[in-house]
C-alpha cells in the first residue's frame, strides 16, 4: 500500500492520518496532508484503493462519483481498517496520532475510532455511512462536521447519532453548506464553512495530539 507522507519543517507535534474520499489519494487529499504538515504534524494518507488497483486518482464529476462508489463497494471495512492500522503504526515514532477523514473517509475514520488502536482522537467530515454505524462506540474523543444542506446526511439522522454519542463526549458541528464543503475542487466547496471546520479541527488536534 502506498502512503503519501508530508513532513513538518520543525519537530513534529505528533501525526495525523488523512483518510481519502471515494476519489483516491488525489491532489486534494495530498493538499490536505500538506496542510497538516504545515501545521506541525507528520501527515500520511494511505491509498486505500491499492487493494483494487494502485494509483487510482479521480476528479470530481458525475462519472467519477459513480466510479468512486463502485470502487468503494469492492472493499470490506475490515480490510480497509487493517490498512488504516498500518498507516497508524507507520507514524508511531512521531508521537500521539489523530485521524481525519472526508466523505467515505469520514465513515472510515469513525470506524477506526471504534476499532483501531494507537489513536488519540478522530475527526469525521460528512461521513454519510457514519449515520448507519451509530452502534459503533469510539474509544477516543471524536469530532464530527456535517453540512446542513447535505441530502446524504439528513438532520434527523444526525440528531439520532448525536443523541447516542454526544452524552459520551462526541463533538458535533453543522454548517450552512452541502456535502464536500471542505474540498476546494468541488462545486459544493464553501470557504467560510471549510475555514471554521478546520479551525475547530486544529484546536481539537492541539488538545489531543499536541
Amino acid at each position: 500500500m502506498h502512503l503519501y507522507r508530508a513532513e513538518p519543517k520543525a519537530a513534529a507535534r505528533g501525526a495525523i492520518v488523512v483518510i481519502q474520499e471515494i476519489f483516491g489519494v488525489n491532489s486534494h487529499i495530498r493538499a490536505v496532508a500538506d496542510g497538516f504538515a504545515a501545521d506541525g504534524y507528520v501527515a500520511v494518507a494511505p491509498a486505500l484503493f491499492d487493494r483494487i488497483r494502485p494509483g487510482i486518482e479521480l476528479g470530481y464529476t458525475p462519472d467519477t462519483v459513480k466510479e468512486g462508489r463502485e470502487l468503494r463497494s469492492k472493499l470490506a471495512i475490515d480490510d480497509v481498517l487493517a490498512d488504516v492500522q498500518t498507516a497508524i503504526d507507520s507514524v508511531k515514532s512521531a508521537g500521539p496520532i489523530g485521524v481525519v477523514g472526508y466523505c467515505w473517509g469520514g465513515y472510515v475514520t469513525w470506524m477506526a475510532a471504534a476499532r483501531c488502536t494507537g489513536l488519540a482522537c478522530a475527526v469525521d467530515y460528512y461521513g454519510t455511512q457514519t449515520l448507519d454505524a451509530k452502534n459503533e462506540h469510539p474509544r477516543v474523543p471524536v469530532m464530527l462536521h456535517f453540512g446542513e444542506k447535505d441530502a446524504t446526511t439528513p438532520a434527523d439522522r444526525i440528531a439520532e447519532l448525536r443523541a447516542t454519542h454526544e452524552p459520551h463526549g462526541a463533538k458535533f458541528f453543522t454548517y450552512d453548506a452541502d456535502h464536500g464543503f471542505n474540498c476546494d475542487q468541488r462545486g459544493s466547496y464553501d470557504a467560510p464553512s471549510a475555514k471554521l471546520a478546520r479551525e475547530r479541527t486544529l484546536a481539537f488536534f492541539r488538545d489531543h495530539v499536541g
